[in-house]
This record gives C-alpha cells, structure tokens and sequence, in this order.
C-alpha cells in the first residue's frame, strides 16, 4: 500500500493533470502527498551579481506560490500534505528527496521532448525514471491538442 507520494512540481499550467493523479492516489490509499519544487540554480548562473539574489528570491516565491496551490487542494480534499522547496539539480533533489522521505511512488509531469530537443535539454522525468528506487508515474504535460495528433499518427486513425 501506498504511504507517501511524491508530486515534484515546477508550476507550469499543465502541472494540474499531474496533481489530479496524485492526489486522487493519494485519496484512495489514504497516503501523505509530498509536494516538491527545486529551483535549478542553473536557471539564475547566467544573472548578474547585483540582481542574483532579487532572481533568487523570486524563484523562491514561484516555488512556495507552487506548492502551496497543491498544498490547498489536498487540504480541501482532506488529503495529508507536505511542502517542500530545495534548491540544486531537480533530478537529483528529486530522487534525494525520495530516499530521504521514503516515498513509496513519484507522480511527475514530462513534457513529451523527443528528438534533438530531448538530447540537447535532457528531461528532468527521464533521469529520475532512470535512477529512482521506487516506480514513478509520467504525465503528460504538454500540449493536449498536439498529443493527440501524435497518438493519431501512431495509432494510424
């Protein structure tokens, strides 16, 4: 049975299919619902000095404006919760933050980059799927009205 699930977040408007899923999991086994943000602090590298710490403390208020909209809707549904903002490479928070807490699933969106785009960023969901020691859950995040012109394609309808 399921006690603790993990729902790595980073705001984006399709997050909200991600966090349905796991928080109806989350109901159904009566589980505590992790929420994680990570601030990839390669994001701000590139930020010059005397506007490092107004970037950081904005990414920081994404992170904590992030969780906390999952955070509210698992306390509307009665569901236990848990919030969390680290700061680092997300795979690697991410999988520390399983181990750490002994997550039993992971919930995480991709966004579904295929070819050279997925060489060249790498996927976030890709390498935690990789390296994590308990089964993870990928949804889609991306554009629905282009995901299902893909599964037309592949399906041959």
């Amino acid at each position: 049975m399921l006690e603790d699930i993990l729902v790595p977040t980073d705001g984006r408007e399709g997050m909200g299919r991600v966090t349905d899923h796991a928080l109806a999991l989350a109901e159904l086994c009566d589980a505590t619902l992790h929420v994680l943000y990570v601030v990839d602090e390669t994001a701000y590298g590139s930020v010059p000095d005397d506007a490092r710490e107004r970037v950081r403390d904005t990414l920081a208020d994404d992170g904590r404006s992030a969780t906390k909209a999952v955070a509210e809707r698992a306390y509307e549904m009665g569901v236990s919760v848990t919030q969390e903002l680290r700061w680092g490479d997300p795979a690697v928070a991410i999988v520390a933050y399983v181990v750490e807490n002994d997550i039993d699933q992971v919930v995480m969106g991709t966004r579904g980059k295929t070819g050279f785009e997925r060489y060249l960023l790498g996927s976030v969901a890709e390498k935690v799927v990789r390296v994590s020691p308990v089964p993870v859950v990928t949804i889609h995040t991306g554009d629905q009205e282009e995901l299902e012109e893909e599964l037309a394609e592949l399906v041959g309808t």
